[in-house]
């Protein structure tokens, strides 16, 4: 992720791939639990090393769960590698569900953080009142309780239809001055869990999804302004016989220059596996997506400092938990599977994110409920590439 978040120069890009022999393992130094606020459920995070080497982190925090109307976006930051993390700050708290968080150091040294608004659990709430009005009892295990449903609704009525509606959206919000303050929300056309990328040549691409459009369509959008404006730059074309079931995508530019991008699949055909697209022309075209082989979503893409790629995934199945895999040509094909984490109990986990530390060490941050945890926690895995 430094790489992958931070710009980079045009002599790195011209660092060669390193040979590779035997394949590699990781080996995993510690593994645990990061998360300070065991009341809240914590999802879908994003680490990213800055230059001054400083740590951030960001996720939805202040949750019930999975789905609920009170996400927020959240940060703590090191500045030990990982081995201490400040107390969570609230970044952003609007009116609707805060969800996922992407954050990304610029070559200005601009902080940007992404998220998108939600309202799923209106859904939730319309079911679990629906249960509640037509059973005697008025709740059981199967429901909400009535003190829950209350609430929800509380926070539901702090705006009308047409104000909740009114802030759905794909946004980013800027530091420039190192996380102290924070801008207004500034719409960004898509969306996507790591949020966006800085290329050689400067520009800001974001890899996503429209989420809140009628044809909700993949892409990429741009900027040339340090993320103040975003303009759309591409799409993405859409496999042969895929309906519209191509979720949160994630970028990383290999050293040749290729843009590559993975694309969470629920089509019937490759269902639950990665798949990629590439582009030779900074963005402006795309090749159909196709399979790498790769069961597991979504994926976060990094590029190490001696050239290889390292795609960073959720795997819901057993064994449960991150799996990583490396390419050393520039995207083409992917290695085999190493198990970062395995001992999950089920599918609430994932979006692994990684950096690579000073040492060669890597530090990957991700979400998981536990069995010892109420409430999804985040957990860190500092790990060496053997």
């Amino acid at each position: 992720m430094t790489n992958r978040r931070q710009f980079i120069a045009s002599a790195a890009l011209a660092v060669p791939l390193i040979a590779c022999g035997a394949a590699p393992g990781a080996k995993i130094l510690e593994t645990k639990i990061i998360s300070q606020q065991p009341e809240y459920y914590h999802g879908w995070p994003t680490v990213v090393r800055r230059a001054n080497g400083e740590l951030w982190l960001s996720w939805s925090g202040g949750r019930e769960s999975h789905v609920c109307p009170f996400g927020q976006v959240h940060a703590m930051t090191s500045r030990d590698n990982g081995a201490t993390w400040s107390f969570p700050r609230v970044l952003l708290d609007t009116a609707t569900d805060d969800r996922d968080s992407g954050v990304l150091e610029t070559a200005n040294g601009t902080l940007l953080v992404t998220t998108f608004t939600s309202l799923a659990y209106e859904d939730h709430l319309a079911k679990a009142t629906a249960f509640a009005e037509h059973t005697d009892k008025g709740w059981t295990t199967k429901g909400m309780p009535p003190e829950q449903i209350a609430k929800w609704k509380a926070a539901q009525s702090r705006l009308s239809d047409a104000e909740r509606k009114a802030e759905l959206g794909e946004w980013v919000i800027r530091s420039t001055d190192g996380g102290k303050s924070w801008s207004n929300r500034i719409p960004t056309m898509v969306n996507s869990p790591h949020g966006p990328i800085q290329l050689k040549d400067g520009r800001l691409l974001y890899a996503g999804k429209q989420l809140w459009t009628a044809d909700r369509k993949i892409g990429v959008a741009e900027s040339k302004d340090d993320g103040l404006t975003w303009q759309w730059l591409a799409e993405i074309p859409t496999r042969k016989g895929d309906k519209n079931a191509h979720h949160e995508l994630h970028a990383v530019e290999a050293v040749d220059g290729t843009l590559i991008v993975q694309i969470r699949n629920h089509n019937e055909v490759n269902k639950g596996e990665t798949l990629q697209t590439e582009s030779k022309d900074g963005g402006k075209t795309w090749s159909e997506p196709h399979s790498i082989g790769v069961w597991g979503l979504p994926s976060h893409l990094l590029r190490l400092r001696d050239g290889r790629l390292l795609m960073t995934y959720g795997h819901r199945r057993k064994p449960y938990g991150n799996q990583v895999r490396l390419s050393s040509d520039n995207g083409k094909t992917w290695g085999e599977a190493m198990i970062l984490s395995g001992d999950g109990i089920g599918g609430d986990l994932g979006y692994p994110s990684t950096v690579e530390l000073p040492d060669g060490t890597l530090l990957t941050v991700w979400y998981e409920t536990m069995k010892e945890s109420k409430l999804a926690v985040l957990r860190q895995a500092t790990w060496r590439l053997e």
